[in-house]
């Protein structure tokens, strides 16, 4: 039997990866006071009887640092944008002129600043605990592995092994809170 220990690091190496992503971008949805396209990532209008994202109805621009203008393809679009706006979580009331729909942004207070900043570590520590779980599932696969032809040196590596891609996906994570938290702090 021939022993591949990359193939069976990196099983739970790309679901790390794959919790790393996922981190990211329910953070991109997370906004800081400042416009930012993707807290529309989720949303999704009612076309011709099917759910479509946002960003496939219509144009989405920035003009200015917290305004959102959404210029949909087809006029007859406004209202059942409006509508998943509205019905949505992003707690942005939505002005429409007729043809175009602006989502203006308000200043963030301190108090919900910190609100958001606490938000981003709960999600961090998920995430952390997250990748955890991945290790451990992985720990006990290897455990597994010795009532096989394997030695218990080629396990104590491979435990190892993960043990250092745990330990690079956690300070990852921990630099990306760190990010996310500076920048919904910066006034």
């Amino acid at each position: 039997m021939v022993f591949n220990m990359d193939e069976r690091i990196s099983v739970y190496s790309e679901r790390m990866q794959k919790t790393y992503e996922y981190l990211e971008s329910d953070y991109a949805a997370i906004r800081a006071g400042r416009a930012n396209p993707h807290v529309l990532d989720k949303l999704y209008v009612d076309y011709y009887g099917t759910p479509t994202p946002i960003q496939q109805v219509g144009n989405i621009t920035v003009p200015e640092a917290r305004i959102i203008q959404i210029a949909p393809w087809e006029k007859s679009l406004v209202k059942a944008i409006e509508k998943a706006i509205m019905a949505s979580d992003i707690g942005i009331t939505p002005s429409n002129d007729g043809s175009v729909i602006r989502l203006v942004f308000p200043e963030l207070t301190e108090e919900r600043r910190k609100d958001l900043v606490k938000e981003v570590k709960k999600k961090g520590e998920d995430a952390k605990v997250a990748i955890r779980n991945i290790r451990r599932d992985g720990n006990d696969a290897f455990k597994k592995l010795s009532k096989t032809d394997i030695s218990e040196d080629e396990i104590k590596q491979l435990e190892d092994n993960l043990q250092k891609q745990t330990d690079k996906f956690i300070k990852d994570i921990d630099a990306l809170i760190e990010s996310k938290s500076k920048e919904i702090m910066t006034v």
